[in-house]
């Protein structure tokens, strides 16, 4: 049981100073709450890495009084994280049905599903956990269905956490985000508000998802003769049924291509939150049977993803699709940051075929669904916080956001711009980071979860910038004398038969080295390797100003 002069701890664990990876403690007295648990796509400076997870070590370490994770809403980088985290403390997940329907896709996938305790909840409910602890679930809204506000009540005061959101007036699906229940719980008294970072350097308010579909018909109209294809968020329930709306007016066919893409549609019509007239929505494989000009083709890739149905067409990789000089593609997306330049790749693979394309920077296709400051400033107003934490961005994000709390009247020393670990005490009297707690990365390559470290990714780096050479040599166990070699394999340094002469002048400096070191009588195998690499590795960089792997394998005989 939580003491009634307990203080709240703010722990965020990830979403800070990133895009991505967004799970954040809520800690009273004994208990621990988890909003969101998701996951982060691995940087360039990655490479073999599948998807990036947050270090949940101190949880695991806390195990017993963790009570349950709250979704916000049913994005990547909110549940991507739930499989991996239920595997270690299994706890009861809340969320809404659209959320829920996806997580419990992603739950099946690992074998969890039946293992898992799901808790459907709906905007406006409320649950209580334990005697001195509510919780509560606020609509908003965002580019996905059924997304939510949590607000975290105790005696010590309110935590509201905003997840992502936007204030759109007309949305597609449901209700606009409930403001009204903001305000009741600003005039009640708010004492840490948390707020996304992500669109604070955009000035007014974002567009409502309406404009996009009248761009859509607008565009489908104009491009009677062409076949269409567009790009969008997977997850993005809204966006998709504008196309599907649109591509019904205009007679045509619908059909989906990416994997991530297929999924959702099917969870979301299955739910209710997308609606498809019979016959519309066609299989892939049957696109054929069509004039180019009657097809719709939804897929992912809108953020030039290596593997993505959209980077596989362009590069003419996809098995089903072959793009060509009568295809219009639409990318709805604006990039996250740092795909700028694997966009760009992609959209110019495209016009080198002869396609045309339409992206954000030529055409209204795409709208965000995150909050731009007049929307920032509006929660700030209606919810009056003593306390400020700005998430859900990057450094230059969390600090702008900041700002603008102070410029809307919370006092300075009441904003608090975290990082990822900082364990931030407060109550009504004071607030403080107290310490930090294990806030990194953990890497999963295939099926190994954290089996890729810093030392690996170093290895896969030195690999791929500077190659390696291997040298294989035989010597006797006996008197330690060279039987055979040293041969020199050479892989993404230089090509063998272009460069004889530098590989025969390291075949020679091998063979001396391993001399000296006979002469010596330092002949143990640890002595030899690390004689062998130095030796090569100063020539090389003498000849060369290039530091390849090198690997030296000795076999006694």
């Amino acid at each position: 049981m939580a003491r009634k002069n307990s203080k709240i701890r703010i722990i965020p664990l990830g979403g800070l100073d990133e895009i991505g990876k967004n799970l954040t403690v809520i800690e009273y007295g004994n208990d621990i709450f988890l909003i969101d648990c998701g996951m982060a796509f691995p940087d360039d400076d990655m490479p073999g890495v599948d998807l990036v997870l947050n270090d949940i070590s101190y949880l695991e370490k806390n195990a017993s009084k963790v009570r349950a994770v709250f979704i916000t809403h049913g994005h990547e980088d909110h549940i991507g994280g739930i499989p991996y985290l239920l595997k270690q403390i299994n706890v009861p997940v809340y969320g809404t049905r659209m959320t829920l329907g996806l997580v419990e896709h992603k739950l099946k996938e690992h074998g969890l599903l039946l293992s898992a305790k799901l808790v459907r909840v709906r905007a406006g409910d409320s649950v209580n956990i334990g005697k001195d602890v509510k919780v509560e679930f606020i609509r908003t809204n965002h580019s996905i269905a059924d997304s939510v506000a949590v607000a975290i009540t105790t005696p010590a005061g309110t935590i509201l956490h905003m997840g992502d959101f936007k204030i759109d007036t007309t949305p597609i699906i449901g209700d606009m985000i409930d403001l009204t229940r903001l305000g009741e719980l600003g005039k009640k008294g708010v004492l840490a508000l948390m707020s996304d970072s992500t669109n604070v350097e955009r000035p007014g308010f974002s567009m409502s998802e309406h404009t996009v579909g009248d761009r859509f018909e607008q565009i489908f109209k104009d491009n009677a003769d062409k076949r269409i294809i567009v790009a969008t968020f997977a997850s993005n329930v809204h966006r998709v049924q504008q196309i599907i709306n649109a591509a019904v007016k205009n007679k045509r066919k619908v059909a989906v291509s990416g994997r991530s893409m297929e999924t959702i549609i099917e969870v979301a019509i299955m739910l209710g939150y997308m609606t498809v007239p019979e016959g519309v929505l066609i299989n892939i494989d049957a696109i054929k049977k069509y004039n180019p000009n009657q097809i719709v083709l939804v897929t992912t890739g809108s953020q030039g993803e290596p593997m993505s149905a959209l980077t596989r067409m362009a590069y003419s990789d996809h098995r089903k699709v072959e793009i060509t000089k009568d295809d219009l593609i639409i990318i709805s997306a604006t990039p996250i940051p740092g795909n700028e330049k694997a966009i760009s790749n992609v959209v110019n693979e495209l016009f080198r075929i002869g396609a045309s394309v339409i992206y954000k920077s030529l055409s209204d296709v795409h709208v965000s669904g995150h909050a731009c400051m007049e929307e920032l400033k509006m929660i700030l107003a209606l919810t009056k916080p003593k306390y400020f934490i700005p998430v859900h961005g990057e450094r230059r994000h969390l600090i702008q956001h900041a700002k603008l709390a102070e410029l809307m009247g919370i006092d300075e020393k009441n904003t608090f711009v975290l990082e990822n670990g900082n364990v931030l005490e407060l109550d009504e009297k004071n607030t403080k980071i107290t310490g930090n707690v294990p806030a990194g990365k953990i890497l999963v390559d295939g099926l190994g979860v954290g089996d890729v470290g810093n030392i690996v990714l170093r290895d896969r780096k030195h690999l791929a910038e500077d190659g390696l050479i291997i040298v294989v040599v035989n010597i006797s166990s006996s008197t330690h004398k060279i039987l055979s070699g040293p041969d020199i394999i050479s892989r993404g340094f230089v090509y063998v038969r272009e460069s004889e002469g530098l590989i025969d002048s390291v075949r020679d400096i091998a063979r001396d080295s391993l001399e000296k070191c006979n002469s010596g009588k330092n002949a143990d195998w640890t002595t030899m390797k690390n004689s062998l690499k130095n030796s090569i590795a100063h020539y090389i960089y003498e000849k060369t100003k290039r530091n390849p792997m090198i690997l030296p394998i000795i076999m006694e005989v």
